[in-house]
């Protein structure tokens, strides 16, 4: 192994006792190659099975936890008990060489394209009318939806245990629900969850890990992971939907709850691990991840991720973070990892040719959204986007 990658094969021990043999975690990525009612598929299945030793730890794409929180199409959903025999199969998969299978579980509220597809309407904290995908309106939750949303946050991850997953992440990242009730942008709400003040925006997301936290202790082994991801900070020039500060000010609060075994930065964007803070104050023009990471470091592990598709930039990565999160270099190179340990990362070749698929496993339904969020991301290169986007059209 090249010395210069020492770092990212230091083991890494959680708090309650996993051993990682490295640094590296396969991040989410949506394949869209499940059923229309959100049930695994074995093209699922294979997919992640190729990848089984790609990351000591793997977490799925979102899996939504009621139908008006689905975001892709044909991705998994968790929100009801007929799903589990197809979850058993997907964290078997994930697991078959040792790795931890993490189920991220999502509610996209008023960015759920396939619920305004399917059902006409969303939810939110406030109401909204908006025009993408097509013309529609948020529907404010109420308490009675709010509590039911929570529950099934809770019901969730009392499926994935059923299903053998070694942990949960809750998502409150790239506009998701719990992000829309913690941004002012969002949440003009004037009842215990508003914009009022941050105790009020950080309520909804608080009772969620609450929820999900109280199952787990509850229902799961004691070396179950509970992961957590978020943006950070939330900015449109110079308005502020919330600040790095008031974000960490929600962690330290999420951490009174329970044990967060592991903390993901996450936004849109290319080279997201390189952001730096902008909204003014003192940590303005300081790296994102390095404020996080200070202000975490020796309690909960921090996850860096966005545009890290080599080795240097994982060592770049790692400088302010515990561990690196990747999803594009892993679709076109599953053994991304175990190349750079073996010293043979010049060998690393994240093109392909239609030679390569039956290798690779990346289901044929997945073509047209893998180029979609790669152009936005550019976490391939531009050779391999193209010939994605040529397979999609023949489909």
């Amino acid at each position: 192994m090249n010395s210069k990658y020492a770092p990212l094969f230091v083991p890494l021990v959680f708090k309650n006792g996993i051993r990682l043999d490295n640094r590296f975690v396969l991040s989410p990525v949506i394949t869209n190659s499940s059923t229309v009612d959100g049930h695994v598929t074995e093209e699922d299945e294979l997919y992640h099975r190729r990848r089984a030793g790609s990351a000591p730890i793997q977490v799925t794409g979102a899996a939504y936890i009621e139908p008006y929180g689905q975001l892709f199409e044909y991705g998994f959903s968790v929100a009801d008990d007929r799903t589990i025999p197809g979850l058993t199969r997907l964290a078997d998969a994930m697991k078959k060489d040792g790795a931890k299978a993490i189920l991220q579980l999502t509610h996209a509220g008023r960015f759920s394209n396939q619920a305004i597809l399917d059902l006409g309407v969303v939810y939110g904290p406030s109401f909204m009318e908006l025009n993408v995908p097509v013309k529609h309106q948020v529907l404010p939750m109420t308490k009675r939806k709010i509590d039911m949303v929570i529950r099934q946050y809770a019901d969730a991850a009392r499926r994935a245990i059923k299903a053998g997953f070694d942990g949960v992440e809750v998502s409150a990242a790239q506009r998701l629900l719990i992000q829309t009730f913690f941004s002012k942008f969002s949440n003009q709400r004037e009842d215990e969850y508003g914009a009022a003040t941050l105790e009020d925006r950080s309520r909804f997301g608080l009772e969620v890990i609450q929820a999900v936290s109280d199952v787990v202790k509850e229902e799961a082994p004691d070396d179950f992971i509970f992961g957590f991801r978020g943006t950070p900070e939330e900015t449109r020039g110079n308005e502020i939907g919330y600040t790095v500060d008031e974000f960490l000010q929600f962690i330290d609060w999420a951490e009174e709850i329970t044990d967060i075994h592991y903390l993901a930065i996450a936004s849109w964007g290319r080279n997201i691990y390189q952001n730096t803070v902008r909204a003014e104050g003192p940590s303005q023009a300081e790296p994102v991840n390095k404020v996080v990471h200070d202000h975490v470091k020796n309690r909960i592990p921090m996850m860096a991720t966005g545009g890290i598709n080599s080795p240097d930039k994982a060592v770049e990565a790692l400088r302010h973070a515990d561990m690196v999160g990747a999803s594009t270099p892993f679709i076109t190179e599953p053994d991304f990892v175990r190349k750079i340990e073996e010293g043979r990362e010049d060998e690393i070749n994240l093109q392909f040719t239609i030679d390569d698929l039956d290798d690779l496993k990346i289901p044929t339904a997945a073509f047209k959204d893998i180029v979609r969020m790669m152009d936005y991301g550019e976490g391939l290169p531009k050779e391999t986007r193209d010939e994605l986007r040529r397979l999609a059209e023949e489909k």
